[in-house]
């Protein structure tokens, strides 16, 4: 994204990438096709940033990027601040009382719910073949810690997913337990999400981009 000022950019329109984020762009969509799997259909989040994004894949399968709500950046009080410099600031401090939460914007399990109904969509929207979706670092990890088990709050920066990287997820069949009391079959889950990759294609261009969380 093209950032000189650093400050967090959240949902605020006219962020779009730079001529680096444009290459690191292409070495996603390279990396998808390189994958020859089939790529069904491509869903992406409203923002410039995404939409941008996504053009690369959009052009390598010949697809028309779908406008999905559901996976955008969540809600922040910090929005169009330098992070650093905002949080010395009294005004800001009642932001802060709950990082469990997290109290300076939209809830985890929010984003979590949203997440995985958009996951769930994507899968029935089509008969075969995979769905790209194109949204931001907090939703994609927030959605892998889901998937994993893990609890939400976190640094931020351990986040593993940079820029342009690829976090793969499947849909498999859920297990069903038969011990005595267990849910009835009727009303376990016909299936689970499970995470089964993650790279980073524009790794090589990391360490010459200003932001570092995903697209």
């Amino acid at each position: 994204m093209f950032n000189p000022d650093g400050i967090l950019y959240g949902r605020l329109p006219g962020f779009g990438l730079s001529k680096l984020g444009h290459r690191m762009a292409q070495a996603a969509a390279d990396e998808l096709r390189q994958r020859e799997r089939p790529i069904a259909a491509l869903r992406v989040s409203p923002l410039q940033r995404t939409r941008e994004s996504a053009a690369p894949i959009a052009a390598a399968f010949g697809l028309e990027p779908v406008i999905d709500e559901s996976i955008i950046e969540p809600t922040n009080r910090f929005e169009g601040t330098k992070m650093k410099l905002a949080v010395r600031k009294p005004a800001y401090w009642p932001y802060l009382v709950n990082p469990l939460r997290p109290s300076w914007g939209e809830a985890y399990t929010s984003i979590e719910r949203r997440m995985l109904a958009a996951v769930e969509q994507a899968f029935d929207a089509v008969d075969s073949g995979d769905v790209v979706l194109v949204s931001h670092q907090l939703p994609i990890w927030v959605t892998h810690l889901s998937v994993a088990g893990e609890r939400f709050p976190h640094d931020p920066r351990k986040r593993r997913c940079a820029l342009s990287s690829i976090t793969t997820f499947e849909r498999v069949a859920a297990e069903v337990e038969s011990e005595e009391g267990a849910t009835p079959v009727a009303d376990r889950p016909a299936h689970r999400l499970v995470e089964v990759g993650y790279v980073e294609p524009a790794s090589s261009l990391q360490t010459a981009a200003t932001d570092v969380g995903a697209v």
